[in-house]
């Protein structure tokens, strides 16, 4: 495979949260979701879909703050990319109240010194997310004045999957596995652009055995998701004793062999694949924090998502089997995990 060095950027900030850049108050939650809480996820899954498929990588905007269009532009013309995906969320009109846009739209610039470039990226880009998606396309567009699409000096594109100010489509933002979907429907569309085959997400057949002493993308990327997991991590590429012990920290966080090794079982829980366990009251796991994840992006409040089932996890988890016609337990078996993994859906617009 040639050598590709692949750029990824997210729209605004969290911490403080990028104002006016939300959602109108999610019902129930009674709190908005902000922009940068699917723009940042959906950057992060593209960048480890891209180091999965052997691309090297360039995170433009690491930090969780809001940084300057000038400040990034910067970043990504002294890199010498490929090319850059950005990730945004649209919304359409005062963002106080919900209405009907909808729908997912690539943009380029025509300004972009690679323009024709741009244009094809982002409909290859498209093209893969209207595919993967329930959501409707709204088709590809050139935008002038954005500094990330017609200041770089690489071909550009910009991916809005949704609209905060559409109901349920603003519910997908939290919704980890419509993160994940956006994230690699780019990345496909990035080896669709380039003309490299797509090495799929969920088989578990294309994900090599690392140990201590292996270098190379896939360390990189087990470094991104426990960076996620098991706190901050030097991500270098090398599985050195740091990597070593984060792994090791994981799999006894997990109820896996601790080994040190990441084989097939490890690999499988650190991408959050099933089969999924059951789960009630006192687990802690990653499993949790998914779950907690999916019942927030449908609005069942249960506080903070941490990872750990709780009495308000559990609380929340009832009233979702009771709001889906299931046996009310609190227990998080398989007919509740089939109803939890559905993208979307959840509760209504009051």
């Amino acid at each position: 495979m040639a050598n590709y060095y692949i750029g990824g950027n997210d729209e605004h900030g969290q911490n403080p949260f990028t104002a006016g850049k939300r959602t109108p108050v999610m019902p129930y939650l009674n709190v908005p979701f902000y922009e940068n809480q699917f723009n940042r996820p959906a950057k992060i899954r593209f960048l480890e879909g891209c180091l999965r498929n052997n691309f090297a990588v360039f995170d433009v905007k690491p930090e969780l703050t809001d940084t300057p269009v000038s400040t990034r532009v910067r970043r990504i013309n002294a890199q010498n990319l490929t090319l850059l995906v950005t990730f945004g969320y649209n919304a359409f009109g005062s963002g106080n109240s919900f209405n009907s846009a909808k729908g997912i739209s690539l943009f380029y610039s025509d300004g972009n010194p690679r323009p024709a470039q741009s244009r094809a990226l982002a409909e290859e880009i498209y093209e893969q997310t209207v595919r993967g998606t329930a959501q409707p396309g709204r088709g590809v567009s050139s935008l002038t004045d954005v500094g990330v699409l017609q200041s770089v000096n690489c071909p550009s594109a910009l991916s809005e999957p949704g609209y905060m100010t559409n109901f349920d489509e603003a519910k997908l933002m939290l919704d980890p596995d419509y993160q994940t979907e956006a994230g690699e429907e780019a990345c496909h569309g990035v080896c669709e652009y380039l003309g490299e085959r797509y090495i799929a997400r969920n088989d578990l057949n294309n994900y090599p055995p690392l140990r201590s002493g292996m270098t190379g993308n896939f360390v990189y990327l087990i470094q991104y998701i426990l960076s996620r997991n098991v706190g901050a991590l030097t991500i270098d590429g090398i599985f050195g004793t740091e990597t070593q012990r984060a792994v090791t920290e994981f799999q006894r966080n997990n109820g896996l062999t601790v080994d040190g090794i990441v084989g097939p079982n490890t690999w499988r829980v650190l991408l959050v694949l099933p089969p999924r366990p059951t789960l009630r009251v006192g687990d802690r796991n990653v499993y949790v924090r998914y779950l907690q994840q999916k019942l927030t992006s449908k609005l069942y409040p249960l506080g903070n998502i941490d990872g750990i089932f709780g009495n308000a996890t559990r609380e929340a988890v009832v009233a979702f089997q009771r709001e889906n016609s299931l046996s009310a337990d609190g227990i998080v078996g398989p007919l509740t995990w089939q109803a939890a993994e559905i993208i979307g859906e959840g509760r209504p617009l009051p």
